[in-house]
């Protein structure tokens, strides 16, 4: 595993089923509120799913199944690849809770078996941020080619890079086009007492710039189809995610 990868993995298994519960709620009640209305646990990105019914799905740094479980509840076949066994076990119990099933593979996203899963799915799903967690894109969007079907869709939603350049005050920090690794909090981190924070480990991560990511997508083979930009999570008026939508 790259160091970068062990680093992150050891900071998402610390605590996290722990928050997940704290967050989203056990997931006996997450599973009520999913299976209520499946589609709309999909949020924002509802539209860019129509018909799933006997799609192979992967969910690719899927968390903890919140929309892996939807998906299969939608009859997609769905497959988990994530780094944290604390989010495998929270998403397996979502899943039985809401009286579904995925599959759940656990591991290094570098270090997916390729021969097994080469061509095998028909959508790749990704989404919230997850790409600072990467510091090889070319190698990342290379396996998710390899992942897809022809003809098959890659649906990548994550954070718009100027939300990394914006502080809480809405003040612009002049660091869009850096390209260094450090250290971080982990997101979750300040959900917890402060007394408790300083015994979290740090993530490592590595921003892009938008140019960054469509140009290395396009490169990598697919064909992009469509671009969006999305408002902060409150309407406000500031670029906070996009998703990309790309065929192979």
């Amino acid at each position: 595993m790259k160091q970068q990868s062990a680093i992150n993995k050891t900071a998402w298994e610390y605590r996290a089923y722990e928050f997940w519960n704290q967050r989203d709620g056990a997931p006996t009640d997450k599973a009520k509120e999913i299976m209520a209305d499946p589609k709309a646990s999909l949020k924002k990105h509802q539209d860019y799913f129509q018909e799933v019914t006997g799609k192979r799905i992967a969910n690719l740094c899927g968390s903890n199944g919140r929309k892996a479980v939807p998906l299969a509840l939608l009859g997609a076949d769905v497959t988990v690849f994530d780094i944290s066994e604390a989010n495998r076990r929270y998403a397996l119990e979502l899943a039985a809770c809401a009286r579904t099933e995925i599959e759940y593979i656990v591991g290094d996203i570098y270090e997916i078996d390729v021969n097994t899963y080469q061509h095998q799915f028909d959508v790749l799903y990704l989404e919230g941020g997850i790409l600072h967690y990467f510091h090889d894109l070319e190698a990342f969007t290379a396996i998710l080619f390899t992942l897809l079907k022809p003809g098959g869709k890659l649906i990548l939603s994550d954070y718009h890079p100027i939300k990394h350049c914006i502080n809480e005050e809405s003040h612009y920090i002049p660091r869009y086009f850096d390209q260094d690794t450090y250290e971080e909090n982990i997101a979750y981190q300040s959900h917890f007492d402060p007394a408790e924070q300083a015994d979290f480990p740090k993530v490592m991560l590595r921003h892009y710039t938008m140019s960054e990511i469509v140009n290395t997508v396009i490169s990598s083979g697919f064909t992009l189809a469509q671009l969006d930009e999305h408002r902060g999570w409150n309407g406000e008026n500031i670029p906070w995610e996009f998703t990309i939508v790309a065929t192979r």
